[in-house]
């Protein structure tokens, strides 16, 4: 493999190490790793490019500081669902499936990146007023949640139509998603093959916590077609770098690529 370079005039100190089109997308990778699993505080910039295989310099071509890796990556965690939780609205106008795709498609995206980066949430850097616009955003995406779900709530009929710990359960059971992979996870694999047979087990799992969701609403028995309509909503409002692998027949998009942050 012939030399690449970090970013125009500045070669690299080797070979390219990381999944990613780009620089900045290896950064990234090697920040997810090294953040979940070496933890952030530990974690230094040079670390961060010894691990990509560029200079410290080069690293900061594309971030001013490790606080802008770390933004970068929690990003990722809540845009792709806020995206999709507006999107979905405008392509159904049924409570129930609104809410059971939203959870089938985030607990699956926060299931299917290479590291864990759910788990960043705990960290007590994001008090700080520099992550006022993560924390802002994943308290939309909540808020979100919690307003399609009410509205299900009284779609569905079971609970009374003022409940309020109901619609808060499907944004907290999609994150339990995240304590489960700490518990569960292998490393990441390299095999196609078991990359494939893994993509489509994430799948099923969170196809089963939006069954969860909805239940949480109280469905004691879901609407007829609602797998089958959620499954198409996912596939065809999925973000770039989300692969759907849907578990009712449903064939989705199949991409590679970015992955979400929290």
């Amino acid at each position: 493999m012939g030399r690449v370079t970090a970013s125009a005039g500045r070669p690299r100190i080797g070979e390219r190490r990381r999944p990613g089109a780009t620089t900045r997308d290896e950064i990234l990778d090697a920040a997810a790793e090294l953040f979940t699993v070496g933890g952030f505080t530990a974690t230094s910039t040079r670390a961060v490019a010894d691990a990509v295989g560029v200079r410290q310099a080069s690293l900061y071509n594309h971030f001013d500081s490790k606080d802008a890796i770390l933004a970068a990556l929690l990003a990722g965690t809540v845009e792709p669902p806020l995206h999709f939780a507006r999107t979905v609205c405008e392509r159904t106008a049924d409570p129930v499936t609104r809410v059971h795709a939203l959870a089938w498609f985030d607990a699956r995206h926060l299931s299917s990146g290479r590291w864990n980066l759910g788990a960043l949430y705990l960290l007590p850097e994001l008090r700080a007023d520099r992550f006022d616009t993560f924390r802002a955003r994943r308290r939309e995406l909540r808020d979100l949640y919690v307003d399609l779900s009410a509205d299900a709530v009284r779609t569905i009929g079971r609970l009374p139509a003022d409940d309020v710990v109901a619609p808060t359960m499907p944004f907290r059971l999609v994150e339990s998603v995240i304590a489960a992979r700490w518990d569960d996870e292998p490393a990441p694999s390299v095999d196609a093959a078991a990359g494939v047979d893994a993509a489509a087990g994430v799948d099923a799992a969170a196809a089963a916590v939006a069954d969860a969701a909805v239940r949480a609403l109280g469905a004691s028995e879901f609407p007829a077609g609602l797998r089958r309509r959620s499954a198409a909503l996912v596939g065809d409002l999925a973000t770039d770098g989300v692969r759907i692998v849907p578990t009712d027949g449903t064939q989705g998009a199949q991409e590679h690529g970015q992955e979400r942050a929290g």
